[in-house]
C-alpha cells in the first residue's frame, strides 16, 4: 500500500497519476483504491471544474449528488496543505459524508486545511487537469476513460 499510485486516463488528453497518502487518511485511500479497482470511476465526469480553485469528479449521476453504494467514511481531517496538485474527499455538511466524490486542486485553497480529508497529490499530468472543461456542471464534461491502481 506504501507508495501505491492510483492514474487517471482523462479524456482531455493524458494520464494524471495521484501518489497515494494512505500515511494521511488510510480509509479514505481503501475506499479510492476498492472503487477503481470495480471499475467505479471508469467513465465518470467531472461535474464541477471552477478555474483558480478545484475540479470535482466521483459522482456517478453526474450532477454532485451522488456516490457509491457503500456507506460513508468517517473523517480523517489533516493539516497537510490544500495547495495545487492536492487530491481531497468532497462531501455534505457533515464531516463524515465523505463517500466517492473527490476533487483536486488547481491553486491554494489553504481555507480547506482540518476540514476535508487529502488522501493523494498529483505527481504528474496536472496539465490534464488543467485541461478539463470548466463549469458547474460544464457543457460537455471532461471524463475519467479509466481509474487504475498500481
Amino acid at each position: 500500500m506504501a507508495d501505491e499510485t492510483l492514474t487517471l486516463a482523462l479524456d482531455s488528453g493524458g494520464d494524471v497519476v495521484i501518489k497515494l497518502r494512505p500515511d494521511l487518511a488510510p480509509g479514505h485511500v481503501a475506499r479510492i483504491v476498492e472503487l477503481a479497482k470495480e471499475g467505479f470511476y471508469d467513465g465518470v465526469v467531472f461535474h464541477r471544474v471552477i478555474p483558480g480553485f478545484m475540479a470535482q469528479g466521483g459522482d456517478p449521476t453526474g450532477t454532485g449528488m451522488g456516490g457509491s453504494k457503500k456507506p460513508d467514511i468517517k473523517a480523517e481531517f489533516s493539516a497537510e496543505p490544500h495547495v495545487r496538485g492536492i487530491c481531497s474527499m468532497a462531501r455534505s455538511s457533515n464531516p463524515n459524508s465523505a463517500n466517492s466524490q473527490f476533487f483536486i486542486v488547481f491553486d491554494d485553497a489553504t481555507f480547506l486545511d482540518n476540514q476535508y480529508t487529502v488522501w493523494g497529490e498529483v505527481t504528474s499530468g496536472m496539465e490534464f487537469v488543467d485541461a478539463l472543461p470548466k463549469g458547474e456542471p460544464p457543457r460537455t464534461p471532461g471524463k475519467i476513460v479509466t481509474a487504475t491502481v498500481a
